[in-house]
């Protein structure tokens, strides 16, 4: 289950035959992959270098164990909101706690074999996420897209908002002018038809406006990751982003908000308990979605539980070379495709590209301003949100379907994901219990004609029973049977096209034999396949007493009567 991606095109041969094709592919990815890791550390609380350390070791660590055989994966926009609360309330080493915790979950995900189960989940689930993380996300940017300078805020959506309306007079020009050049580079280069990523294009732009503004006195100055963050590495200490390899440490023994190690407690893991599933569901979530896009790009087909068990230990390993939570990146895949991408090297050369980036170009990544990384950011929250599918499920889609988007969104937005993510499930379970129990019926056979056999005796009935019978559609579809006319004796349900029952139709059926019996009727079965007469049996449904009697067919019911 470790390693299938890997294990396939070794024994193909693809792996050293795409050796230069992928390199050069992954060296593409990585250029993207950079200023993205960056900002969303940044989004997420968290200083830059670990969204490169997350790109770096997640990166390379899951393509080498994965399912899929061209995910590339990192830091996403997906768990900004979940991880921005987290580090507020428990800092750093409740963040790398969180991580590591649903590392786990996502391996027993994949153990278990969920994985095509979590690509099940409803579309208007899914949308309604992205929708709500890509405009949390766009609106948070806007302290450092337009330079605001607010107050103290809380933690919810609507709190920041207000916060950063009330700070509109603070606007700096300068920053302003910075964020919307870097913006207005990402919109319109795409239009150029360069093979130049156009966020390189915007960074370097940015970096350049920056360098002018703080070069000369008698210009207003910039903010940049070199003057919001610092760090200290062993003796080594400086601004912005350290020039130096990820180094190996203790999760438990990062600070906390009061700048003291959060520790590792019983109360501290059921807290960050939450957090950690919301991690684990939306990782798992769009790991396999981005897969799936990928499979449809390339026509290979990845193992969902690998790729679960692959991110589960990716998401293991980088808190402990301080990560934040990884998992695949649907942007970044795709671009990893069209650059002729087909192996796991292209996304270990992506991880390779980033660590030879800060050893040799980290004092030039820490000119680059905050206002640039906010547009950056800024793209990537209104990729993600989906406008155009969201409002064409609001405008189209079933009534049903439009309310689920609209609460999920709603939950995510103005509450935070783990009460998203659990509404969100408890939903789509009853959109499917509900649309599974409309395809099961039982209907009286009219006139006493049985399309397997021929016609019983007086006395005798036949029920067509059509459909999975399940808790959520069991007592709907035989509760017809007990308004039989009191002159029947003998009640037969034709099995035929049951696929499914569960212990709660069993319990039915039993409830109803013992009710029939009451009124001298006998409850037969018939044409059971052999799986479901095994499963009664075993449940000690059709062992005798008044529980339903299971017969071959029809004749078999005709022949005891006589």
């Amino acid at each position: 289950m470790i390693a299938s991606a890997l294990r396939d095109t070794l024994k193909d041969g693809t792996l050293s035959s795409t050796l230069l094709q992928n390199i050069i592919a992954g060296t593409t990815v990585g250029v993207v992959a950079l200023p993205l890791a960056m900002g969303l550390a940044i989004a997420s609380g968290a200083p830059p270098q670990h969204g490169l350390y997350t790109a770096i070791i997640g990166g390379i660590f899951i393509a080498l164990t994965g399912g899929s055989h061209v995910n590339i994966s990192g830091p996403t926009a997906a768990f900004v909101v979940i991880l921005l609360p987290v580090v507020g309330q428990y800092g750093m080493g409740g963040l790398l706690i969180s991580g590591l915790l649903a590392g786990f979950m996502m391996v027993a995900f994949g153990l278990l074999r969920f994985g095509r189960l979590i690509q099940a989940i409803p579309y208007p689930v899914v949308i309604g996420f992205t929708s709500g993380i890509g405009t949390v996300i766009a609106f948070v940017q806007l302290k450092d897209f337009l330079g605001l300078q607010p107050g103290e805020a809380g933690i919810h959506f609507i709190e920041k908002t207000m916060s950063l309306f009330a700070a509109l007079p603070t606007l700096q020009w300068e920053e302003a002018v910075i964020g919307i050049i870097t913006l207005g580079i990402l919109i319109g280069w795409k239009r150029v038809g360069s093979r130049i990523p156009g966020y390189l294009v915007a960074l370097v732009s940015g970096g350049l406006l920056a360098a002018i503004f703080n070069h000369f006195d008698y210009l207003p100055h910039v903010d940049t990751i070199a003057s919001r963050f610092s760090y200290h590495s062993g003796s080594i200490t400086g601004a912005g982003i350290p020039p130096v390899l990820p180094r190996l440490l203790l999760p438990w023994l990062q600070p906390g908000p009061d700048g003291q190690p959060v520790g590792l407690s019983f109360d501290l893991i059921r807290t960050l308990l939450g957090s950690a599933f919301a991690i684990a569901l939306l990782g798992s979530l769009e790991s396999l979605l981005c897969a799936i896009v990928a499979d449809g790009m390339t026509g290979e087909q990845h193992d969902p539980d690998s790729e679960l068990v692959g991110q589960g230990l990716g998401n293991i390993l980088v808190p402990f070379f301080g990560g934040i939570p990884v998992t695949a990146a649907i942007a970044r895949t795709a671009l990893n495709v069209r650059s002729g991408g087909s192996t796991p090297v292209a996304g270990v050369v992506h991880g390779i590209f980033i660590l030879l980036s800060i050893l040799f170009l980290a004092p030039l990544l820490s000119l680059i301003p905050m206002a640039s990384m906010a547009a950056v950011l800024i793209m990537v929250a209104w990729n993600m949100s989906e406008a155009r599918h969201a409002l064409h499920i609001v405008r189209r889609a079933p009534r049903e379907d439009a309310a689920v988007f609209l609460t999920c969104f709603a939950l995510t937005v103005l509450l935070d994901m783990e009460v998203a993510v659990v509404t969100g499930l408890v939903l789509a379970s009853i959109i499917f219990i509900r649309r599974m129990s409309e395809l099961t019926n039982t209907s009286i056979l009219e006139g006493h004609a049985h399309h397997h056999e021929a016609a019983p005796v007086e006395g005798v009935v036949i029920y067509d029973v059509n459909g999975p019978l399940f808790f959520g559609a069991a007592h709907k579809a035989l509760k017809i049977i007990l308004s039989v006319d009191r002159k029947i004796h003998t009640v037969v349900l034709d099995m035929a096209d049951v696929a499914l029952l569960d212990t709660t139709a069993m319990m039915n059926l039993e409830s109803i034999a013992n009710t029939l019996a009451s009124r001298k009727t006998s409850l037969h079965l018939i044409h059971a396949s052999d799986k479901l007469a095994e499963k009664m049996r075993r449940y000690g449904l059709i062992n005798g007493g008044n529980g339903p009697r299971l017969s071959k067919d029809l004749q078999s019911v005709l022949s005891t009567l006589n």
